[in-house]
């Protein structure tokens, strides 16, 4: 009897091994009232091009043993670098004509967070979120000072015409500008990795002809981005100023830590009841610990595409 239990308990140990931990991935591109019927087939192409090019970045990282924190940040610059998306090189205009940009990441494993907001010459925000997280005490950091920070690390700088060319969309860039007014241009990843750590991350060009140095939920923490090891990552796309309000990303966490909601009801509680009731249009990106990924929206259209732990690839820009 003795060396029968010693012989299931070793069994146990090496069967439990050979469980691997679960990863999964996540991207956005915004969320808005996109036409899927005026959009051409060109552009329809390069948005699931794009999108599917960020998924696999980061899922292959992970894939590799790669953090999550290094997942989200990879596929978040390749869509800062991609005029297609209302972050970084695609960013929009203020009511000054101007690009004002804005960004923010998450450690889901020490809750440990880096944001920075009113950016003008900064190529990939992200990157100088991370480096907030990293190498300084702070969680923000915004407009001059910001700026005056990433002079001290390696960070691209770039001259803000950058953000106005938009050569690079030859034949389909007046189509471009409509799609950008007809959503909420912000673009975000949230990873889970083979170690079970979770992470978030978002960026965004802000709101088209915004004015008085507006900031929405993307660089606020618990609002547009939000990641917790116990429950979920979060990456929140919409109208800011409602999801500030009701603090989308925690809430989110919340209702999966402390309810017991499962992922999916958790998401579409507070997307297609709560903000919806309100007037808040937009959607979320969202993993919990399990690899469990949900993507809701109350808008006609959100770009998104995830790839989950059977390797399986999803990529979707309207319902």
């Amino acid at each position: 009897m003795r060396f029968l239990l010693i012989f299931l308990l070793l069994n146990s140990c090496l069967m439990t091994g050979l469980v691997a931990q679960p990863i999964a991935f996540a991207v956005h591109g915004g969320a808005g009232a996109a036409d899927s019927a005026r959009m051409s087939p060109e552009l329809r192409m390069a948005i699931t091009v794009a999108l599917t090019e960020a998924v696999q970045t980061g899922y292959t990282i992970l894939e590799k043993g790669g953090t999550s924190l290094e997942a989200v940040e990879a596929a978040i610059i390749l869509l800062e670098n991609s005029p297609l998306f209302n972050a970084g090189k695609g960013a929009v205009t203020t009511a000054n004509g101007i690009c004002e940009l804005d960004a923010a990441i998450m450690d889901g494993r020490t809750g440990l967070a880096g944001a920075v907001a009113g950016l003008h010459h900064i190529k990939n925000p992200i990157v100088l979120a991370r480096l907030v997280k990293d190498s300084t005490k702070h969680v923000m950091l915004i407009g001059e000072g910001a700026e005056a920070f990433a002079k001290t690390q390696k960070v691209e700088w770039v001259n803000p015409l950058y953000f106005l060319e938009k050569s690079e969309l030859k034949g389909v860039a007046p189509e471009v500008t409509r799609f950008h007014d007809s959503k909420f241009g912000t673009v975000g990843a949230v990873a889970l990795d083979k170690a079970g750590n979770l992470a978030a991350g978002t960026s965004t060009g802000g709101m088209q002809g915004k004015k008085f140095g507006r900031v929405g939920d993307v660089p606020i923490i618990g609002a547009g981005t939000y990641a917790n090891n116990a429950s979920v990552a979060v990456s929140c796309t919409g109208h800011g100023e409602y999801f500030i309000r009701e603090v989308v990303g925690h809430e989110l966490s919340a209702l999966v830590l402390y309810k017991g909601l499962s992922l999916q009801a958790a998401g579409d509680e507070l997307i297609k009841e709560r903000l919806a009731k309100m007037g808040g249009k937009g959607g979320l990106i969202a993993i919990d610990k399990a690899g469990n990924i949900h993507m809701p929206f109350n808008t006609p259209a959100m770009l998104r595409a995830s790839k989950d732990a059977r390797g399986h690839l999803y990529v979707r820009l309207w319902q």
